[in-house]
């Protein structure tokens, strides 16, 4: 029995879960498998700083190494954030992991925002006439 052997096809995902608190870029091939996931914990020691732009630059930068050296020339790019009332858009270190990841050599074909939106949700406490503060 002939087996084929799999090939990447130079065409990944990039993963982007950018919140208040941290960056993780994870970057995969077409099938989904793992190739290079590079989050802000492990770039800084600073607690306070894995949610920074400077720091989620460098995360791309190690992902996208990682991903190079796999075979990966371009990628499609889904972002999301934590979404909610409070978070309804995608953390600061979303734009400058994209940037990085072009700077590095990688070809973007297609950016994506999957942040959840919230669409009513639950009832607001108090009853009538509001909560009275």
């Amino acid at each position: 029995m002939i087996e084929k052997e799999r090939k990447l096809t130079g065409c990944g995902i990039a993963y982007i879960k950018a919140t208040y608190n941290n960056t993780i870029v994870h970057i995969t091939d077409m099938a989904g498998t793992t190739i290079a996931k590079v989050s802000g914990g492990e770039v800084t020691k600073h607690a306070r700083l894995k949610a920074n732009p400077t720091v989620a630059m460098f995360v791309a930068k190690r992902a996208a190494e990682k991903a190079k050296d796999k075979g990966i020339r371009a990628l499609y790019i889904r972002i999301s954030g934590k979404g909610g009332i409070l978070a309804p858009n995608p953390g600061p270190g979303a734009n400058a992991a994209i940037k990085s990841l072009s700077r590095e050599g990688l070809k973007i074909l297609n950016i994506t925002d999957l942040t959840p939106t919230p669409r009513g949700g639950p009832k607001p406490k108090g009853g009538k006439r509001g909560r009275r503060v």
